[in-house]
């Protein structure tokens, strides 16, 4: 047994897998695993920002991660998400092994992107910044964590997701070859993140792995027919096991003859390992796969396979269902163009709906799924006595869109203030209407200006303690 931080066992059964897989590499593989802190990384979130302005923001040491634009690894992490950076969504804190998931394929604006295992969203985020004018569908099973999910889009100014609490085998019945790449990062046994979590160290046995790989099987399985010809279906895990792994793209591959594994991204394989071939194996290019050790790139561990499907007849009915969302009444709209005019320099584009109470901008023409939605587009607000009451989501999303705006600093003292709830004096901002409020050029949340005020809006389950 080799001990590890905090004085947590890893078992020999795990040890001696990772011995077969890696040879001499076994002791520095367990040196690092065994090191008491994680590692942690900052990606620039440029649907609200940009790094020079993240960086004049935060004052830490950074050093830059090699394989993604606008990332940086974090010598001290510590209550980075109570920064007024991170509540702006300046930034999303993550595993810099898993943002090389994302960043293993180029993804081009105006693609319709599925992530099917999604919560808590850092690569849903990674995804809606490249995919621009794209549609998004972001999937978590677990409601609780679906509320997750939903919160970090928020933060971070996300426009074009829509998201579900769906089992994945719902979702070939509500789409057929419809997406243009299907992210499905399954749930595991852990192994890489032993690390992060003593929790998944004492968990860890040879069955689990077993039990794991079965439903990795009917996810990826779930996940073949919602690729579109010539698309991609990205699998990744935070484990290193065979099981887990290799054997199910090559069980998979074996099986659908219409996908073939291709090579990720230069960046993403210069941090890592081939793949690994095994007894048995029927596909020959498992080398293309990428095995992130933490031995080798700073960060956790990692398993990702490129697989892509080859050009075939499209089909005639791609999206299975019909659209649940509904028209606002004329009342409504009536509120909607009301605020605008008083408050905006400009109406925000795309079309304006209705999903049970709520009013939405959707950016995109695709039809709202017909349950378990969790969110959907931009959260525009309620209408109630004849005016609309705006939600955070819209301030967040589209506030640069404000015709009233009040800009904090790094240092200003009323950026505390306004996290912790508080009334903020205005110095920008005129009197009479709402106003988006900034923190170094990215949008925090709203509030109402009145005689040199600004009535705080933040809401009550985001501010800091």
């Amino acid at each position: 047994m080799k001990q590890k931080g905090g004085g947590v066992l890893f078992e020999k059964a795990f040890i001696k897998r990772m011995s077969e897989l890696l040879g001499e590499e076994l002791d520095a593989f367990v040196a690092a695993l065994s090191e008491p802190e994680s590692v942690k990384a900052a990606r620039v979130n440029t649907l609200k920002t940009n790094s020079a302005d993240f960086l004049r923001a935060i004052d830490r040491p950074l050093i830059p991660v090699p394989y993604v634009k606008d990332a940086y690894i974090l010598d001290d992490a510590a209550g980075i998400g109570t920064t007024a950076a991170h509540h702006a969504g300046m930034i999303y804190i993550q595993d810099p092994g898993a943002m090389a998931t994302a960043a293993a394929v180029e993804i081009e604006d105006g693609w319709c992107v599925l992530d099917m295992c999604a919560a808590p969203g850092g690569k849903s985020g990674q995804v809606a910044e490249k995919i621009k004018h794209g549609f998004l569908l972001s999937n978590e099973y677990v409601p609780k964590r679906a509320k997750i999910l939903v919160s970090n889009l928020e933060r971070l100014g996300v426009k074009n997701a829509t998201v579900t609490s769906l089992d994945t085998k719902e979702l070939p019945k509500l789409y057929r070859e419809f997406f243009d790449l299907v992210i499905a990062d399954v749930p595991c046994s852990g192994e890489g993140m032993f690390r992060k979590s003593e929790e998944a160290v004492r968990e860890w046995s040879e069955e689990n792995v077993l039990a794991c790989a079965r439903r990795q099987r009917d996810i990826i399985e779930n996940a073949a027919s919602l690729v579109k010809s010539g698309g991609y279906l990205l699998y990744s895990t935070c484990t290193f096991s065979l099981e887990e792994n290799e054997m199910i793209i090559d069980s998979f591959l074996s099986e659908h003859e219409d996908y073939e594994i291709v090579p990720v991204t230069d960046g993403v394989v210069k941090c890592t390992s081939d793949g690994i071939s095994f007894e048995g194996a029927k596909c020959k290019s498992l080398h293309y796969a990428r095995r992130f050790y933490p031995h080798k790139s700073p960060g956790e561990g990692q398993f990702i396979a490129l697989l892509k499907r080859k050009r075939g007849d499209e089909p005639k009915k791609r999206i299975l269902f019909s659209d649940s969302a509904k028209s606002p009444s004329r009342d409504e709209m009536a509120a909607v163009e009301l605020f605008f005019k008083k408050n905006l320099t400009s109406a925000p584009s795309g079309r304006i709906v209705k999903i049970g109470e709520n009013l939405v901008i959707l950016s995109h023409g695709y039809p709202i799924p017909p349950h378990s939605v969790f969110s959907a587009g931009v959260l525009l607000g309620r209408v109630e006595k004849g005016l609309l009451h705006p939600a955070h989501q819209f301030f967040s999303a589209c506030g640069e869109l404000f015709s009233r705006s009040e800009e904090l600093v790094c240092g200003d003292v009323r950026a505390e203030k306004y996290l912790h709830g508080e009334e903020i004096d205005s110095h920008n901002a005129a009197d009479g209407g709402w106003c988006a409020v900034k923190y170094e050029g990215a949008v925090i949340g709203g509030g109402k200006v009145s005689l040199g005020k600004i009535k705080n809006h933040y809401p009550k389950g985001l501010r800091n303690n």
